[in-house]
């Protein structure tokens, strides 16, 4: 499907696209900065120039039709393309500005920190965070950069390596107390294993160099990683999280590591970026101040720093 685009139909675009993502004409409005209505009248406007019916309406939520769905793939383009090329003509004269949509880990309490720090030199930059650990299409979803762990599965992105970190096999001493202590990989058949389940719906492997034929069982599952520490620190059982989330609670005492040398799993953390978009000062400038502070910060979990 080809879109046509004239310079008064932008903002019927807009309204879709924030209505699609949204579900909601209400929410969309909002985001807008528009009544729900004058996105609707928008809609239809832009229903009857294309003759096609894009969203199918009950009193409580809007959902796509097939051609709505179409639609929605071509009219992200359009607006990521416009915005890029606005940026490319501001670039000469300008400070790095304008709206940047980053996704985030859901465990992102560091990387928190640092988008505040990101936001105080570059006040001109309106942050659009979005946590989650989910697989995003960065072009298609709109999203100008993205943070996430492993190594990048898209060769079409560029990408740069920030930190890598190890993992750990961690829990509380009273837990161990009440337990036992774990001496090798089998042992863990008889505790209990806080795992996390990945948006494919398979558990996260746990970082052991062997476990022969013993998987650690799943005795309580989650999607992110925040409950399966507060977990361990509860005494609740043995995770395996990554070791800059849980630096603070070894040094304290709270929580003890377990079966140090039977682990071996480095976790590495990335920015990925569409390759059009770093012409972009607003993503330049975010690229090269994640490397910055990859290379300068000097927090114990930072080890082994490197960038592609």
């Amino acid at each position: 499907m080809a879109i046509a685009v004239q310079v008064d139909s932008i903002p019927a675009l807009r309204a879709f696209v924030a209505a699609a993502e949204a579900r909601s004409f209400r929410v969309a409005g909002e985001t807008l900065g528009v009544s729900s209505s004058a996105i609707g009248k928008s809609i239809a406007r832009l229903e009857a120039q294309l003759a096609a019916t894009l969203f199918h309406r009950t009193t409580r939520t809007v959902t796509l039709t097939e051609e709505g769905e179409l639609y929605l793939d071509r009219a992200r383009r359009v607006l990521n393309e416009l915005a890029a090329a606005e940026d490319e003509l501001a670039h000469a004269t300008s400070e790095p500005r304008g709206r940047l949509r980053v996704s985030l880990p859901l465990s992102g309490a560091v990387l928190t920190s640092l988008m505040a720090g990101f936001l105080a030199r570059y006040p001109a930059i309106e942050l659009d965070l979005d946590y989650s650990d989910r697989l995003v299409h960065i072009v298609d979803e709109g999203f100008d950069a993205v943070i996430r762990s492993g190594e990048p599965a898209d060769s079409r992105l560029m990408h740069r390596r920030l930190v890598s970190f190890p993992w750990r096999l961690v829990a509380a001493p009273g837990y161990l107390e009440r337990v036992g202590v774990p001496r090798t990989a089998a042992d863990l058949a008889r505790h209990v294993c806080l795992r996390q389940k990945l948006s494919t719906g398979r558990l996260a492997p746990w970082p052991l160099r062997d476990t022969g034929e013993v998987e650690p069982p799943a005795s309580l599952t989650a999607n992110i990683i925040d409950p399966l520490i507060e977990m361990a620190l509860t005494g609740a059982g043995i995770a395996a999280l990554p070791d800059f989330l849980v630096g603070e609670h070894l040094a304290s005492g709270r929580l003890v590591t377990v079966l140090e040398r039977e682990t071996e799993r480095t976790g590495t953390l990335s920015v990925l970026w569409a390759a059009n978009r770093f012409r972009t000062p607003k993503v330049r400038a975010f690229v090269e101040f994640l490397h910055e502070w990859s290379r300068s910060h000097d927090a114990g979990w930072l080890r082994d720093v490197r960038s592609t």
